[in-house]
């Protein structure tokens, strides 16, 4: 008998925990879905007005906070 979607994924999740731990099966996963978008082009809207030295001061910020 087929096993349903939800088994398949759970019994895959299992396998990557137990073969690459929690973090490896969690990285796996976020690397292996498929993006959407078009990164280059948001990027350049995004940044677009911003120098690099901004950029590192709002990561210095965001470091601060956490």
């Amino acid at each position: 008998m087929l096993k349903t979607l939800k088994e398949i994924k759970e019994e895959g999740w299992d396998a990557l925990i137990e073969r690459l731990g929690v973090a490896g099966a969690t990285m796996f996963v976020l690397e292996s879905e498929e993006g959407y978008g078009d990164y280059t082009t948001e990027r350049k809207k995004i940044f677009a007005e911003k120098s690099l030295d901004d950029i590192v001061r709002e990561i210095k910020a965001l470091k601060r906070e956490y």
